[in-house]
This record gives structure tokens, C-alpha cells and sequence, in this order.
């Protein structure tokens, strides 16, 4: 039986008020009342520590200053929720420390703090005592502004990046891994000089598992030990925003993994998932469901998104597996899935818990971006809860990416015999606010590298990856870009090695690079490319049915009518002579970027500087412009 602490919990710390708003669901802030927090009580500085786990027969705090006496530090129940509290003297920052649980049928379970801040660098895994309230911020220009972007008008060029395999140190043994610190010293001139607007980070909230990429989460409120401490992630947050660069973070509210010391049956029951395997389990990952209908679980979620953002700045917040949450079939056959109360699919409580988290979100923080990455045709993703929808700001386009992938995998002989699949994402664009993603999924588990996806001769795989990329970064919809598929990595990408960064050498690798930073700076510089993604008003077809000669002519467009683009893909290793062009107004097109110029890596085929529109009508339009087009080339012109 565990000894009765004779320290006083301060009820001032965790009040009643605490208790009751956390139990209901909407205790925002419950990360600064719950976890381990040093302070001072009746003049005596120490730790704080509190943690809901109403089950349990009794807790204990164990750790580093009570030689992890399990039965020292008993913690005192407070009230009826379920949540254990104590003070303990004398415990300072860096000391290490666990819950034990002890069970009703007697079991003892030791438990990281699921508030925890700070963890000890796998495959250890005891909580760390920090102190946030450290972390100087230097970014406050950057907050303000971003509270008044409408950032569907603005561009959005993102590059998804994985910290341990973007650069690693030589090194014989150890991981190699940059801190913190060194990769914003690295990372933040290479944003900047290739024109990116945002980096999303994976795999930032602790993990035990490398090879999980940060998606089977231990530790939702501490930034993963792997490359520093808290004080070190906040300062490459600080340079992001210093050089007007926005920060996104991949979250994983959809499942967490059964390890021991985690949230996996954690006072001795199913409390953080459903107790029912139907509702509270993968079959395929091997993972449980958190249980939404549950409030503190719901609270726990919410206000952990809140977290990163008011604590750590963050400025958008991509949701993981969006799909999973919201159908209690994903992923299960008959038999491993209970339907809800109306008898069908959808996940009431994931639904109502999604809407939530948008809305407060949206209220809190203006200006911040939530993302769904979600793959089916669910209606009303980036629609607002009171109109029936879920809240997102944006949603992945998956269609659309599946879609492209096929396309330029195919042998240029056959595209045409699947012409409108790179004509069809137009057709649903007004449904929701999109992001056309090319992510760490497309080029892992026997997918080939981006460059590698491509047919022909190698020079050929390069040329296919310029017009392709140019097709990405014209179309309707905010951009999303997998680290080295901008250079051409060759291989697979792998969380165990750094990028192919000496490909950088090769003139092939190189001008791909050149070009992509070309094409990134002409996005971000040129309205009619970003202000209007969500409707025709930003986009109209010049021919979209040209299949015998893989041709796609449109135009982009910008309210003010000025400086608009007309964009012309040649998607086979064809020339076509004096293809003729329908064209909106008879205007001088000057040529803005050719992906066939020699210092990209192309044969470099002339094309005029300048075409005047005559009055000869072509597919519509009364007026056309007649020009040479260069193999697997995409050519922009500004009229």
C-alpha cells in the first residue's frame, strides 16, 4: 500500500473551476495546470505535478530526486474527475520523472507524463521538469501580420521536410543529427533562396520509433529530444518568422501507439482510447483510437493543437489521417467495426470533436492554417461548422495527386489515353480550398522517387519533372512540395540518411533546381498564379481537349486583370510546330519562363520573347497566338 504524502497540494494550482471546465471539455489552457510545473508554495520552490487518471487505485510520482521510490511521493485525488495532484520540494528543472500507476486489480505501470514538455532521448523515455516559461520570442511583428492574412489569396508554396534525414553530420556512429539550432542556420537561407513561403515540419512531437516518422506519438505536448530541447526549438521557429517564413507541423490526433509507458491503457483501463476494439483500434497499424466522445480526451487533443501554436507560434497545423477519424470503418472488414447510432459509418463524436477544434482555432488564433490530409470525397472539409462543414482552412488535394502521378508515370505515348486526368481536379476545384500535395507518401515504400516516376532516357525523367512541376505550380491550389523532389533525388526517401545533396553537382540535378527556383519565385511574385485558387474566376481553359498532341493551354487570372498568365504544357518528347493557341484578348504575350532553356537542362529550342495575338479565331476565342513548342516543355507568358 502506498504512504500518504504529507505534502499540501495548493489548491490555488488546480482549482475546482479547473476541474469542472477540463470534465466539460473546454479547459484551453489545461496543459498549464496539468503535467509537471516548478513553482513556489508557502516560500518552498519545487514541482508541481498533476495527472488525470481516474481509475487508478493510487499514483505515485517517481523519479531522479526520490531515487524512483515508488513509494515516497503518493499523490493526492482531487475531487471527483479523477485528477491526482502534488507538490513536491526541492525538484528541479532537468530531474526526470514518471507516474506510477497502481491499478485496482493491483498492477503497477509506470507512465511519461502525457503533458510532459521535455523527454529523455529514445529508447528512454522518462518526462524531463522544463520550464516553458523561458522560451523569448523575437517574432512579434510576424504574429501580428499573421493575424490579418486571408491566406486563400495569398501564396502558399510549402516544403515538407523531415529534420533527422534533410542533413545529417558525418558521423561514424550516433544518428547525426543537427539540432534544433543548426538546422534553422541551415534551412532558413535554402527556404529563402528557392522561394518557399512555408515549412512543414514531420515528426516533431516525441515518438519512440524513428521509422514511425513521428506518426505513433508518446509525447503530444514536447518537441522530440532527437534535435535539442524546447529553448532550441523555439529558436528555429524564431528564424523562420524572422525571415517572414510560416511554420506548420504535421499533428496525429487520429491514433497513438500501445506503447507501455504511453497513453495506451494508462490508468490501468482503456481511458484515453474506446474500451470496445471495434471503435478503439487499428487492425492494420497496430494502433488504438483515441475515444472523442470522452471530454477529457477531446480537451487533452484540442488544447494540445492550441498549445504548439500559442506556446511555440506554430502556424498551421496539418491533421494526420483525417479519413481514419472520420469513418469507424477505415481500414476494418466486416465484423471489426460497430456502426453508430443511425447505423452508418461516420464518426459522430470524431466529427463533432473536428468541427470543435476548428472553431476554437479560428477564434484563438486568426490567421493560423489548419490543414485536413484527408483522401475521400467527404463534403464541406474547408466549409465553416455552421454551414454543415468541418472548419478546415484547407484541405490535401489527394484526387488530384493521384491523378498527376499516374499521368507522368505514363509512357508519353500513351497520355493520351488518359488526357483528362490531369483536366479533372478543375471540375470539383470549387468544392473546398485545396492544396496540391506531393509529400513524403509519394516517394517511399516502392513508390520511386519523383524523378524516377518519370519515363524516357534519364535527361528525359528531368525535362518530364520541369513541365510536370510547372503544371503543379500553375494550377488552381496552394503547393506542397516533398524535400528533395526539387533537385531530383534519385532515391527513395529513408528517415535513416540525408538527402542525395550531391546530385547538386550534376548539371541535370542542378538546373532542375534552378528551375524550380525560378518557378517558386515567379508563383509567389505573380498574383494571377495565387489570389484566386478556389473558383473560376482565377482560372479558364484554353484547350483542354487537345489528347492527340498532349497539349494543355490555360490561363491564369488575378482581380485586378493585370499581369495574368497563360500557361502551355507539352507533355511528349515531340516537337510541335507552329501549334496555334487560343488566347483571351488580342495582347502581346512576352515570354516568362521557358523549362526548355539550356541552363535548366533543356536542348534549348528558341522561342520568341514576344507574341502578338491576331484576330484568327481558334477553340472559341476569336483571337490566337501560333508558336513552336519545344519536347516535354512548359512555357509562361504574361499579357
Amino acid at each position: 500500500m502506498a504512504k500518504k504524502n504529507v505534502e499540501v497540494v495548493n489548491p490555488l494550482f488546480l482549482t475546482e473551476a479547473d476541474q469542472y471546465v477540463f470534465a466539460q471539455g473546454c479547459h484551453y489552457e489545461i496543459y498549464e495546470k496539468m503535467g509537471a510545473h516548478l513553482t513556489e508554495v508557502d516560500g518552498k520552490r519545487g514541482v508541481y505535478f498533476a495527472v488525470w487518471a481516474p481509475n487508478a487505485e493510487y499514483v505515485n510520482v517517481v523519479g531522479s530526486f526520490n531515487d524512483w521510490d515508488m513509494y515516497k511521493d503518493n499523490m493526492l485525488r482531487l475531487g471527483g474527475g479523477g485528477i491526482f495532484a502534488l507538490f513536491i520540494p526541492d525538484v528541479r528543472e532537468g530531474d526526470l520523472y514518471k507516474f506510477l500507476i497502481t491499478t485496482k486489480d493491483g498492477r503497477k505501470i509506470y507512465k511519461a507524463d502525457p503533458y510532459g514538455n521535455y523527454s529523455q532521448l529514445r529508447p528512454d523515455n522518462a518526462s524531463i521538469v522544463t520550464d516553458l516559461s523561458r522560451l523569448k520570442w523575437t517574432d512579434s511583428a510576424w504574429m501580428k501580420s499573421r493575424e490579418i492574412k486571408d491566406w486563400n489569396k495569398e501564396p502558399i508554396a510549402v516544403y515538407e521536410c523531415h529534420i533527422g534525414s534533410w542533413m545529417k553530420h558525418p558521423v561514424e556512429d550516433g544518428d547525426g543529427f543537427y539540432t534544433y539550432r543548426e538546422f534553422a542556420d541551415r534551412i532558413v537561407p535554402y527556404l529563402l533562396d528557392m522561394n518557399y513561403t512555408h515549412l512543414e515540419l514531420m515528426g516533431i512531437a516525441e515518438h519512440p520509433f524513428d521509422g514511425s516518422w513521428g506518426y505513433q506519438v508518446t509525447g503530444y505536448y514536447a518537441p522530440t529530444s532527437r534535435y535539442g530541447t524546447p529553448e532550441d526549438f523555439a529558436y528555429l521557429i524564431n528564424q523562420l518568422h524572422k525571415n517572414k517564413i510560416g511554420v506548420i507541423i504535421d499533428w496525429v490526433p487520429a491514433h497513438f501507439p500501445r506503447d507501455e509507458f504511453g497513453l495506451a491503457e494508462f490508468d490501468g483501463t482503456c481511458l484515453y482510447e474506446h474500451p470496445d476494439p471495434r471503435r478503439g483500434e487499428h487492425p492494420d497499424w497496430g494502433t488504438k483510437i483515441f475515444n472523442y466522445g470522452k471530454n477529457e480526451v477531446s480537451n487533452f487533443l484540442i488544447a494540445n493543437a492550441l498549445f504548439w501554436v500559442e506556446k511555440f507560434h506554430i502556424d498551421g497545423v496539418r491533421v494526420d489521417a483525417v479519413a481514419s477519424m472520420l469513418y469507424l470503418d477505415y481500414g476494418k472488414k466486416d465484423g471489426e467495426w460497430l456502426p453508430n447510432k443511425y447505423g452508418d459509418n461516420k464518426n459522430l463524436e470524431a466529427i463533432e470533436f473536428l468541427r470543435h477544434l476548428n472553431s476554437i482555432m479560428e477564434q484563438r488564433n486568426p490567421g493560423v492554417l489548419t490543414i485536413a490530409e484527408e483522401s475521400t470525397a467527404w463534403p464541406k472539409v474547408t466549409k465553416k461548422p455552421e454551414e454543415d462543414g468541418l472548419g478546415f482552412k484547407f484541405k490535401w488535394n489527394m484526387g488530384w495527386m493521384h491523378d498527376f502521378c499516374e499521368y507522368m508515370k505514363l509512357d508519353p505515348i500513351m497520355r493520351k489515353g488518359d488526357h483528362y486526368a490531369m483536366t479533372f481536379a478543375m471540375s470539383y476545384n470549387e468544392s473546398e480550398n485545396y492544396i496540391l500535395p506531393i509529400s513524403h507518401d509519394e516517394v517511399v515504400h516502392l513508390k520511386c522517387s519523383m524523378l524516377n516516376k518519370m519515363p524516357g532516357y534519364y535527361v528525359d525523367k528531368f525535362s518530364n519533372l520541369r513541365v510536370g512541376y510547372t503544371y503543379m505550380f500553375t494550377h488552381a491550389g496552394k503547393k506542397l512540395l516533398f524535400m528533395g523532389q526539387d533537385f531530383g533525388q534519385d532515391c527513395e526517401w529513408s528517415e535513416a540518411r540525408e538527402l542525395e545533396w550531391h546530385y547538386l553537382d550534376d548539371e541535370n540535378h542542378k538546373g532542375l533546381h534552378d528551375y524550380m527556383k525560378k518557378l517558386l519565385g515567379i508563383y509567389n511574385k505573380y498574383p494571377a498564379l495565387h489570389e484566386i485558387d478556389n473558383n473560376w474566376g482565377g482560372f479558364e481553359w484554353m484547350n483542354a481537349d487537345d489528347k492527340e498532341n498532349s497539349v494543355y493551354t490555360y490561363v491564369r487570372k488575378c482581380s485586378s486583370g493585370k499581369n495574368n498568365i497563360l500557361v502551355v504544357l507539352n507533355m511528349t518528347p515531340m516537337e510541335r510546330d507552329n501549334y496555334k493557341i487560343p488566347v483571351p484578348k488580342k495582347k502581346k504575350y512576352k515570354l516568362l519562363l521557358n523549362s526548355d532553356e539550356k541552363q535548366f537542362g533543356g536542348q534549348g529550342m528558341e522561342v520568341p520573347a514576344e507574341l502578338s495575338a491576331k484576330e484568327d479565331p481558334c477553340g472559341g476565342k476569336d483571337y490566337s497566338i501560333t508558336v513552336s513548342l519545344p519536347p516535354y516543355a512548359a512555357l509562361l507568358f504574361v499579357f
